[in-house]
């Protein structure tokens, strides 16, 4: 899952993409409106954690940016400003979430994940896919009841699968959601090619049906 960090106070961005990090999670940081109106209108977020407050202006304009693009990326706004008029003008303009400063990491990790599970889930915790589940809390996927283990990028990589169902993702689209900017700086994508062959191999090995598809010339498709 990708997170865009919005907050130009150096320490406090710091903080966050160093406990999302650890919570699996690919994570970008932008410390002014124009950083982060570029990057929305290139790539696409699963959560983007927004502070109104920023040196070039209000981030409620990125908001509007974002509803008059029709992008559906969650966001929670963080802010020290804790009036009921920032939080309904927060909301009314396309928020799904307001958590004032200061917060505890381990209650913004929460609020992450659940706007994840509203925006790509349907509020679920637990996708089971007929004889594949996948517990998004515990970070883990099971066929047949028996645990499959994945490595970090081999679940990051089957959950976004699982999240665009039926449609085919591009190679583009899977580099940057496990790489980030990173993706930008590879040559090729042999990195997805090798991800992909160890998930299918190890998710046929537990006897699972063979639901990811190669669109050739294009990307691959989760089929279900």
């Amino acid at each position: 899952m990708k997170v865009l960090v919005v907050e130009d106070e150096h320490e406090m961005s710091k903080s966050i993409l160093q406990y999302l990090r650890q919570e699996s999670y690919v994570c970008e940081v932008a410390s002014t409106i124009e950083q982060a109106e570029e990057k929305i209108m290139m790539h696409d977020y699963d959560c983007i954690l927004l502070d109104i407050t920023l040196p070039d202006g209000s981030g409620l304009s990125i908001l509007k940016k974002l509803k008059d693009e029709g992008k559906l990326d969650g966001v929670i706004i963080i802010s020290a400003k804790n009036s009921i008029d920032d939080k309904i003008k927060g909301l009314n303009f396309g928020a799904d979430d307001y958590l004032p400063k200061p917060f505890h990491l381990a209650e913004l990790g929460a609020r992450v994940s659940a706007v994840i599970r509203r925006k790509r889930f349907e509020g679920n915790n637990t996708i089971k896919l007929h004889e594949l589940i996948v517990d998004l809390g515990a970070k883990s996927v099971s066929v047949n009841g028996k645990e499959v283990e994945l490595t970090r990028k081999e679940y990051d990589l089957l959950v976004f699968l699982v999240a665009n169902k039926n449609r085919v993702v591009t190679k583009n689209a899977i580099a940057e959601h496990l790489s980030g900017d990173e993706a930008e700086v590879f040559d090729n994508f042999d990195f997805i090619y090798a991800h992909m062959k160890n998930l299918k191999k190890k998710l046929t090995e537990a006897s699972c049906p063979d639901y990811i598809k190669t669109i050739y010339g294009l990307g691959y498709k989760f089929g279900v």
